[in-house]
């Protein structure tokens, strides 16, 4: 048993009437259970496990990819009318078995996909500063609010109407839930049984407060996470990468290789994804690898266009990755590795950073800490390369 105190639950039930199978749909590659998933393992001061409630066995298959546990949700709970905190309530009870010191729960919600471990522990933190029996991650809302009245009138809410028009930034301050966190103490919740069981603390965080209840939401998302790009990953992390090394097929290319009659093989890349690469070798310090497996000469010839080391022909690359950075007087933990099959799980174990494209392996997607939002040879890179960039290159590149 374990003396952890403080636990993640995800509900993540099977049915879902405005997006069929929402939970598992992806955002920036990555499912919606996966996403939490995957920010509340990062979260530190979660210590007695990320657990996921459902009764359905893919989304129970894809929690544990991510490396989640799994609670048989009963059926008496999971259905449409059933309240969210029965199913808190039930995997609290389970957890416990497990861990019977624990003392906090961390209640996160799958439709609010850009959670990260930061915000996970800033509404702990602000819990327990305030000494609150429970928090909720709140974002301001700088609207003009109105209600009816008795007779179906609009009145003001957090303005008077009958009054000079107030600048917004004079309005008294409000805040909207965000949907995404709620943070308890043990005791209160069970006691209370709601998830609101005492004292309230807030905690402003600022990411997309949307959720999603719609096809619109989820294409909504998709956008912003590729445009964000940034899978979770710190800056902080970031800064401290020296050398970015790649494979080759499936993340330089879309893992397709078109073969003629003579047995000639040739492979698609991507321009942006060049380009991408062309500004990270320009504009900042970093070193840029490919090391590869195949022994297709395309790979020096698109290494030699972009002006970047690489060795083909590697059965090994971890040992190969160790040989090549004590040559450029680099460390493994200052590596950042990209790949894509079960041939680059051994390397990406021992560099200081492991990225995938969205869609890699399942495999290697569970071991990456960083999933790329799109496909390789289909921008992946590209969006690497513009975080990258966002942290290691000039002003004008951050600007």
């Amino acid at each position: 048993m374990s003396t952890g105190s403080t636990a993640a639950v995800i509900l993540a039930r099977g049915g879902s009437k405005g997006v069929p199978g929402k939970n598992l749909r992806k955002v920036g590659g990555v499912s919606l259970v996966g996403r939490s998933v995957r920010a509340a393992r990062a979260a530190v001061s979660v210590d007695a496990g990320v657990w996921v409630s459902t009764d359905d066995a893919a989304i129970a298959a894809e929690a544990r990819l991510h490396g989640a546990g799994v609670i048989d949700r009963p059926a008496e709970i999971a259905g449409d009318t059933a309240t969210s905190e029965a199913g808190w309530l039930h995997a609290m009870d389970e957890i416990r078995a497990r861990h019977p010191g624990l003392s906090r729960l961390v209640l996160l919600q799958c439709t609010s996909p850009f959670t990260t471990a930061g915000d996970i522990e800033a509404v702990l933190y602000a819990q327990a500063d305030q000494g609150a029996d429970c928090a909720l991650s709140v974002v301001p809302d700088h609207g003009f609010l109105w209600r009816r009245d008795e007779n179906g009138f609009a009145r003001g809410t957090n303005h008077d109407e009958t009054q000079q028009r107030q600048r917004r930034q004079d309005l008294d301050p409000v805040f909207r839930e965000s949907g995404a966190i709620y943070t308890v103490n043990t005791d209160a919740f069970e006691r209370v049984g709601r998830r609101f069981c005492g004292s309230v603390a807030m905690c402003e965080v600022d990411h997309p407060p949307f959720e999603i209840d719609s096809a619109d939401d989820l294409a909504l998302a998709t956008a912003v996470a590729v445009q964000r790009g940034t899978g979770g990953i710190g800056a902080d992390r970031l800064k401290g990468i020296r050398a970015v090394v790649m494979d080759f097929d499936g993340v330089h290319t879309d893992d397709l290789v078109h073969t003629n009659q003579e047995g000639t093989e040739s492979v698609r890349t991507s321009r942006g994804d060049g380009l991408g690469l062309e500004m990270l070798r320009k504009r900042t310090g970093l070193t840029l690898m490919i090391l590869s497996k195949e022994t297709n000469p395309v790979v020096l010839a698109r290494a030699r266009k972009l002006k970047i080391e690489a060795f083909g022909a590697v059965e090994d690359k971890a040992t190969a990755l160790a040989s090549w950075c004590a040559k450029k007087g680099l460390d493994a933990s200052e590596v950042l590795y990209v790949g894509n099959d079960l041939n680059d799980a051994p390397v990406m174990a021992v560099a200081g950073l492991a990225a995938c494209p969205s869609d890699a392996q399942p495999a290697i997607q569970a071991v990456a800490d960083w999933i790329l939002p799109l496909p390789g040879g289909k921008g992946a890179l590209r969006s690497m390369a513009e975080r990258l960039l966002e942290v290691h290159g000039t002003e004008a590149d951050r600007g």
